[in-house]
């Protein structure tokens, strides 16, 4: 060995594809799905009546016989997917997402069946025999949510993970968009199984992330504001439900929005701001679809609270406070770095410096949260004017910045700091709640946290 390749650092072993995981997983998967779907195909077929819900419009949709092939793959590419996860908790947290996704669409099968309406043509050859070979597995019943959709969007999202050439990205979403296609052009299923399906598997991604732990888990001191917020929320999204019962046109949107808020609501009552999945200024994938509904109803809200005040006002030379910018705003102001306390909000993108922590709106947070927050705003001045932002800037924001002053020693106490935000920015609200962890801050403080 020559003394250059001593030099030379050792290369990292690969780490092996967990593919036995995977193996079990399918083991146990694929059993399960076709007896819990086939029985739930067969409970519809038992019963009297079995109603249908589509729109008139479908009708003109055609059949085409080919588009069986992209509908049948989905089975090959169900397996593949397991060889796109890198480490055993990638595979564990797919599995799981299938495994819910196969238990709450055969809920939905056995509590509100649906039938399709229209009956499929007569189709030979190659493809007749696909055809028939699906018939004799699956009854034209387990419509809505379509299982078929939600998978789909569970496989697609492994396959766009692999680091390949641009023109294999483009064919994996190619086929993913023909295989969507064709549960309506195989006359498999009506439109509405569709933005079902999509937020089936997009809430099966979101319960079951890639960072973090579950929603299911607890997070958070429970407090009566936070329950009062959490049945605010979930008496929207039932009103918003029955409304999408109620009006079939508006069936998908309605339904989404309910969704969306039963999400937010469980979010105030038991996950707590981790269930926005915020993460660097962005949401996941799932939460950002799933909750796209509310966010832009918290956004029209800012807006339309600050219209009157829309600018940030300076509490220092070099710290800001004011609503959440767009990333527009933000590149057209002075600012170098950005401290956002905002969890139903994305941050704006951009070249600035950032520290987020995804606070819940209305609900004040605790001490340590406050004091971790006036350390990121003491930590981004060293990159310039810094604008501490939330979704209006009126309260989480300005406790952050009340924390900060006192912190570091700007503000002798907390009633200077309260008084000089009043002063440089007369819109801040501090509520009683919030005042009472602002003079917990100021007990730490007290204790010989503060610096110069």
């Amino acid at each position: 060995m020559s003394q250059a390749d001593r030099l030379l650092p050792a290369a990292a072993p690969a780490t092996p594809l967990p593919w036995k995981r995977g193996v079990a997983w399918l083991v146990l998967l694929g059993p399960l799905f076709f007896l819990s779907y086939g029985f739930a195909n067969h409970a519809a077929a038992a019963r009297a009546s079995v109603p249908s819900f589509f729109y008139g419009w479908e009708r003109h949709i055609p059949f085409l016989p080919w588009t069986i092939l992209p509908y049948w793959s989905i089975d090959l590419l169900y397996g593949f997917s397991f060889l796109c996860c890198r480490t055993p908790r990638e595979t564990d947290r797919h599995a799981l997402r299938l495994l819910t996704t196969q238990l709450i669409a055969v809920a939905c099968f056995l509590a509100f069946p649906l039938r399709f309406a229209f009956v499929r043509p007569a189709t030979d050859g190659l493809f007749g025999a696909l055809f028939a070979s699906l018939a004799a597995f699956d009854l034209p019943f387990n419509q809505a949510p379509s299982l078929h959709i939600a998978l789909l969007v569970l496989i697609w999202v492994q396959f766009t993970r692999l680091r390949t050439h641009w023109f294999w990205q483009l064919v994996i979403h190619g086929w993913a968009l023909l295989i969507g296609l064709s549960v309506l052009t195989t006359w498999q299923h009506h439109f509405i199984d569709i933005p079902t399906g999509a937020m089936l598997g997009l809430f099966c991604l979101w319960l079951w992330p890639d960072e973090g732990g579950t929603p299911l888990r607890r997070s958070g001191q429970r407090s009566a504001r936070r329950r009062r917020l959490a049945l605010t929320y979930a008496l929207g999204a039932l009103l918003a439900l029955a409304l999408a019962v109620a009006v079939r046109a508006l069936a998908a949107p309605l339904g989404w929005l309910a969704l969306s808020l039963a999400i937010v609501a469980w979010n105030y009552a038991h996950a707590g701001a981790a269930g926005f999945q915020k993460r660097n200024g962005r949401r996941s994938r799932a939460a950002a679809w799933l909750l796209a509904p509310h966010a832009l109803g918290a956004w029209i809200n800012a807006r339309l609270w600050t219209r009157r005040r829309p600018q940030p006002d300076a509490i220092t030379g070099d710290v800001w406070l004011g609503r959440l910018p767009s990333a527009a705003e933000l590149r057209a102001s002075p600012f170098a770095a950005l401290c956002d306390l905002c969890a139903e909000l994305p941050a704006p993108r951009g070249p600035w410096a950032y520290a987020g922590h995804a606070w819940l709106d209305l609900v004040a947070p605790d001490a340590d949260q406050l004091l971790a927050a006036a350390r990121s705003i003491e930590s981004l001045r060293g990159h310039g004017p810094v604008l501490v932002a939330c979704a209006l800037g009126y309260s989480r924001s300005a406790a952050a910045v009340a924390t900060w002053l006192c912190l570091s020693g700007r503000c002798p106490d907390m009633d200077f700091a309260l008084a000089l935000l009043a002063e440089r920015r007369p819109t801040v609200v501090i509520n009683a709640a919030l005042r009472e962890r602002l003079r917990e801050v100021e007990q730490h403080l007290l204790k010989g946290e503060r610096h110069a």
